[in-house]
């Protein structure tokens, strides 16, 4: 009986255990596929190893330009300009702020080159993106959707 009585302990308690590792695997609400605001691209947010979010382009609606594949042409730094579009890391490091906040990002935007201060906030099936300059007041927010 006490053999007995010890293996419905271990398993209980390896069941327990298990899930409890389940539990702190599960990842973060952000971190999926989403569509940006028009459409165009997809970006893939994940959680790095250093605890933050960032985010990379993995799909676009239009890969190439002139018959070859898109290239950052609007990078600041000269050096970057013949890096695929394909890739390119969007968001950098955010960190989880409260139930549904991610702060203390920069979100770089291809279409003009520039790199902005950034926080997020999901609202159900919806991420708002807030790129700004200074003080969150003045910028502009994009509304990117869950892709499948």
């Amino acid at each position: 009986m006490s053999r007995r009585y010890s293996l419905r302990m271990f398993l209980l308690l390896a069941v327990f255990f298990s899930t409890k590792i389940l539990a702190l695997a599960q990842a973060d609400p952000i971190e999926r596929l989403w569509y940006n605001e028009e459409k165009t691209a997809k970006i893939q947010i994940y959680k790095a190893t250093d605890g933050r979010f960032y985010g990379k382009v993995v799909w676009l609606k239009e890969p190439n330009r002139d018959g070859k594949p898109k290239t950052d042409i609007n990078n600041p730094d000269e050096a970057r300009r013949n890096d695929p579009e394909m890739g390119l890391p969007v968001l950098k490091k955010f960190k989880k702020d409260g139930e549904n906040g991610y702060e203390d990002g920069t979100v770089y935007d291809p279409l003009n080159g520039k790199t902005y201060s950034c926080k997020m906030t999901l609202k159900g099936d919806e991420l708002h993106v807030r790129g700004y300059i200074g003080f969150s007041l003045i910028g502009r927010t994009a509304t990117w959707t869950k892709a499948n």
